[in-house]
């Protein structure tokens, strides 16, 4: 049973009325952190309170600073060690850079526990007695198996983005992190979207948690305009590089696959963009390297795929361009969340091959929006037809394959 949070605030929200300590308050300040975001004026008294809570928002709303206040202030006041779980490397060092620049005024130390990195310094790092621990579940599992991190005094566990750590197969680890940790316990978890299975996980781990929700499931940020432009497989190179032109901002390029990824870069810096690259195939400091020339304007373009697809907090990305559409129409919520950040206008447009009708109507049923299909320019290759996919078909114990073709005799020759 979940107890439903009241959302209605009938005054300006202000850090000074969430129950936060003046300490706290004081570095706020000093940070600019003045008004808080809907889920942070939600969800931090009652995680000051040590009330389990299960907020949900979509990304770009302040879910850090919701959940690391009310850690920061109850580690002060009563000790323990606070656990968060995170779904990619990329959100962990995020989650650690925030947390950090305010735990540090308390003496509070952090350690980041992800893989890719060296076990030996992670150990190193453990045996410092870190107050709080922030990590993915497969290095996090790495460690128990060693037996090289104590979490026996864990008191405050966070699962942020959760669904995203469920689609990325990570079930097995949380749950057995869920009961390595101490049942008396605070847990908060926090996601864009509520499957099932965080409802069930929800329902078995957590006691009566407060449910925030700020906004709804599958919505997008409001200043994001989004359209759409329908193009053959051959076009979509071309098109990139127009729209690169018209629009001279920043610009995150979202790929389905790593292999993909790396074309779309290659093609880029052929093309004289400043262009790096992050995925599954590059290495952490190659990832960070990446991240940070981004974010401080060396590279104008950064071509990710979906494991990035939340854990890049950049200001003012003037576009984000789905240069393959996704496979998860969740994941199109928390791609276009990468720009429009902090109430700030943003643009997101994908490409939609004439195939993909199906994954455009479900991602328009989850936003509960249909999206703007825009007019192709001239200046593009002559559309392709669309090749139909080889199926293999069995001759007895020998496979042969034919692509069948609309409306034609396609029984085999004897």
């Amino acid at each position: 049973m979940h107890k439903q949070k009241n959302t209605g605030n009938s005054s300006e929200p202000s850090f000074n009325n969430l129950g936060l300590d003046t300490p706290i308050l004081k570095v706020l300040n000093k940070l600019k952190f003045i008004t808080p975001t809907p889920i942070q004026a939600q969800a931090i008294p009652d995680g000051l309170k040590g009330e389990d809570i299960i907020g949900v928002a979509q990304t770009g709303t302040g879910k850090t600073l919701a959940f690391s206040l009310p850690i920061i202030q109850r580690l002060i006041r009563h000790g323990g060690r606070g656990l968060i779980l995170l779904p990619t490397r990329e959100l962990a060092i995020q989650v650690d850079e925030a947390l950090r620049q305010i735990a540090k005024s308390f003496g509070l130390r952090t350690a980041i526990i992800i893989g890719g990195a060296v076990m030996r310094f992670q150990k190193l790092d453990l045996r410092k007695n870190p107050h709080v621990i922030i990590g993915t579940p497969g290095r996090i599992i790495n460690h128990i198996e060693e037996k090289t991190i104590n979490l026996s005094d864990v008191n405050i566990l966070v699962l942020d983005e959760a669904d995203r750590m469920l689609d990325m197969g990570f079930a097995p680890q949380i749950k057995k992190i869920l009961h390595v940790v101490p049942k008396d316990r605070q847990t908060m978890l926090f996601s864009a979207t509520m499957p099932s299975e965080i409802v069930q996980m929800a329902a078995q781990h957590m006691r009566t948690p407060v449910h925030v929700e700020v906004a709804r499931q599958g919505s997008t940020a409001e200043g994001v305009l989004q359209e759409i432009y329908i193009v053959t497989r051959n076009q979509k190179r071309t098109m990139m590089e127009m729209l690169l032109r018209r629009y001279k901002g920043t610009v995150l390029v979202f790929s389905r696959t790593k292999y993909g990824a790396k074309k779309i870069c290659r093609d880029l810096k052929k093309s004289g963009f400043t262009v790096a690259e992050i995925h599954s195939n590059r290495s952490l400091p190659q990832r960070k390297q990446a991240l940070e020339g981004f974010k401080k304007g060396k590279y104008r373009v950064l071509v990710a795929t979906d494991i990035a697809a939340r854990g890049i907090d950049v200001s003012d990305i003037e576009l984000v361009l789905n240069y393959d559409v996704p496979e998860f129409a969740e994941d199109y919520v928390h791609r276009i969340g990468r720009t429009g950040r902090a109430g700030k206008k943003g643009l997101a447009i994908t490409f939609i091959m004439p195939s993909q009708s199906d994954k455009l109507r479900k991602i328009e049923r989850l936003i509960e929006t249909k999206l703007i299909e825009s007019k192709l320019p001239d200046g593009l290759p002559t559309a392709e037809h669309e090749v139909p996919k080889i199926k293999p078909q069995r001759f007895g114990t020998r496979t042969r394959y034919s692509a069948k073709k609309p409306g034609g005799n396609n029984r085999r020759r004897r």
